[in-house]
């Protein structure tokens, strides 16, 4: 199964403390991942399908917290878990460390994550990566299969 875990707000980011800082905060300003906008939705190219499914609720940078995420995972039996996206040593990162905590088999997709820069996603890929899952290319993911 395919599982989308996109991060959306409200036009007016009520969902978020006046007082935020750090990467929030840089959300509020720069009124990135609004719902109803071109930030909230998918790329064409990695649209979700009609048997795909979305997470909804996702406001911060763990695809665990504030969604029924692993609500889902347990009861579609999915214990083996291959995380993509974005940002690399943000949001991947939680993700991953959460589901290696929760107990699932976590697999990250080096080739299939981006960060902000090279050096980031290169540091958490070569440092992060190895201590909470099995760090693997797209095209070795797809040879196990």
């Amino acid at each position: 199964k395919v599982i989308h875990a996109p991060i959306t707000f409200t036009d007016d980011y009520r969902e978020i403390a006046s007082d935020a800082y750090g990467i929030l905060a840089g959300v509020k300003t720069g009124k990135s991942f609004l719902a109803s906008g071109w930030g909230g939705a998918f790329n064409e190219k990695i649209k979700p399908t009609d048997n795909e499914i979305v997470v909804s609720g996702k406001r911060g940078l763990c695809g665990f917290a504030s969604t029924n995420l692993d609500f889902i995972l347990r009861q579609n039996g999915i214990e083996n878990l291959a995380i993509a996206g974005f940002l690399t040593n943000c949001c991947i990162e939680s993700t991953m460390r959460t589901a290696y905590e929760k107990g699932y088999h976590v697999i990250t997709l080096t080739d299939c994550c981006a960060a902000t820069s090279v050096e980031a996603h290169e540091a958490a890929v070569k440092f992060t990566f190895p201590m909470f899952s099995i760090p693997i290319t797209a095209d070795e993911f797809i040879q196990k299969l």
